[in-house]
């Protein structure tokens, strides 16, 4: 974290130098734990249904509408952000999501539990698109994709933390992961206060004469500069690429739901099951850690190809295709007693990979699948900073997150409709197992987006550089 630090910004004072490295620290906590939000809900349909008195496919509408929210509110997130101060509005969306989570877990009713999850969704919109906008800030172009890659790896580990926590916490007490995730939204909150307003466009090589001299950078997002955006190609790209690809990941939702099955066709009891199915799950998903691995190869091609950014992440999803689909249907087995604690299903989970060879081979196969699907975000984060001056990002990046909320919300509909039509034919886990697969072949047109995106992206990105220099020069 300190070394990203380093990297970040002209202000190469002691108490600048720290200052920036605690917001840097702050936001990455905060992109973490948005994302141990979004984790929790999904391992713990099974009691939670019970505990409401609805059906499980309720809870899963419940899910995909929270994403629908969270993207559509990050375009106006997006927007505000990129039209005034973007620190109130950051603490404004931490309050918002620690709310809900409370709320959530006090909820006597589905429909007060539905409402104080749309609250928790509104409130991650705030600090996903705007946290964005303020660390690209942060970050100088060089070091951009690694530090973004930070940024992004700890949304991975948050939704893996979420996943963990819900299902060991919450798999006889529902309520308990909610009301402990609210108790440390209110530390983060608190933390929030002591960080910087963070000046636009302060990384940018281009703009170093003006704040050198003082001065800053006075460019806001106007409503005439919407056709601007759209019209910048590789903008089209990194927006629409989001429609397959979270299409895919949405089915991700499911995964500990197969996970559990599996444990269950073992003669598993079901709060035994739950248990397995998380910590497999999150063990499968463990390749994301790779992300910081696909922003330092990103940074490293983008400095003799322009494009190689895109290049990097379409052929790292194209490659993770095959993999995912072997993944889903390989039959697993593990060791785990009926009755078993969190502390025996850990060990037991953790164990059968040393023991088990279907466990081993599963393991290996989602370090390899998730850590090449992994690559795709931190150079999308990249690329929407390059091609854009920074007056344009936040709106750029909501753009993109209301259509990855609406290609989210998509795929676990998508995934929960495949699975009704193959259980005809054959029962869970195989119906799990088939629809998670066929859903994978969704990143194809995702990876051939990113190839186009690689060359479109040299021009766009010379155009914005040349902007800023041209409005830097004016300036002085």
């Amino acid at each position: 974290m300190l070394a990203a630090a380093a990297a970040v910004g002209h202000h190469r004072a002691m108490g600048g130098t720290w200052r920036r490295a605690y917001s840097v620290a702050v936001l990455v906590t905060l992109a973490a734990l948005d994302n141990v939000v979004i984790g929790l809900l999904p391992p713990l349909y099974t009691p939670w249904s019970a505990a409401l008195g609805v059906g499980e496919a309720a809870l899963g509408v419940t899910t995909a509408a929270t994403y629908l929210v969270t993207a559509a509110s990050a375009v106006g997130w997006g927007y505000l952000g990129d039209a005034w101060r973007r620190r109130p509005l950051l603490l404004v969306g931490t309050v918002g999501w620690t709310l809900g989570a409370l709320g959530t877990a006090a909820a006597p009713s589905f429909g007060a539990f539905v409402a104080a999850q749309l609250l928790t969704a509104l409130g991650l919109g705030a600090v996903s698109v705007v946290g964005f906008s303020v660390v690209s800030d942060l970050v100088s172009p060089r070091r951009r994709g690694l530090v973004l890659a930070l940024w992004g790896l700890s949304q991975g580990a948050g939704l893996l933390a979420g996943t963990l926590l819900g299902g060991l916490l919450g798999a006889r007490q529902p309520r308990l992961p909610f009301l402990v995730l609210a108790v440390v939204g209110v530390v983060a909150a608190a933390a929030y206060l002591g960080t910087r307003e963070v000046p636009r466009g302060g990384a940018e090589p281009e703009l170093a004469p003006l704040f050198r001299d003082g001065a800053g950078y006075p460019y806001r997002l106007r409503r005439g500069d919407l056709g601007v955006l759209w019209a910048r190609r590789t903008n089209r790209w990194l927006i629409l690429q989001g429609l397959t690809a979270q299409a895919a990941l949405g089915s991700f939702v499911w995964l500990p739901r197969l996970l559990q099955s599996r444990a269950q066709e073992q003669g598993i009891d079901t709060p035994t099951a739950i248990m397995v199915g998380s910590v497999l799950a999150a063990l499968l998903q463990l390749g994301g850690v790779l992300s910081v691995c696909g922003g330092w190869l990103g940074d490293r091609v983008a400095r003799r190809r322009p494009g190689g950014r895109a290049l990097v992440a379409g052929v790292a999803v194209l490659a993770a295709v095959p993999l995912y689909v072997v993944l889903f249907l390989l039959p697993l087995r593990v060791p785990v007693p009926a009755g078993a604690d969190a502390g025996a299903v850990l060990r037991a989970v953790l164990g059968g990979v040393l023991t088990s060879p279907t466990v081993a081979a599963a393991v290996l196969l989602g370090l390899c699948a998730a850590g090449l699907t992994a690559a795709n975000s931190p150079n999308w984060f990249a690329l929407i900073a390059e091609v854009n001056p920074p007056e344009h990002r936040g709106t750029v990046f909501g753009l993109g997150n209301l259509v990855n909320g609406a290609g989210r919300a998509g795929g676990t509909a998508l995934a929960a409709g495949v699975f009704r039509a193959v259980a005809a034919a054959v029962p869970p886990p195989a119906s799990y197992a088939v629809g998670l697969a066929a859903c994978q072949l969704m990143f194809v047109p995702t990876g051939l987006m990113f190839l186009r995106a690689a060359r479109s992206s040299p021009a766009d990105i010379a155009a914005t550089a040349e902007l800023l220099r041209e409005r830097a020069a004016a300036a002085r």
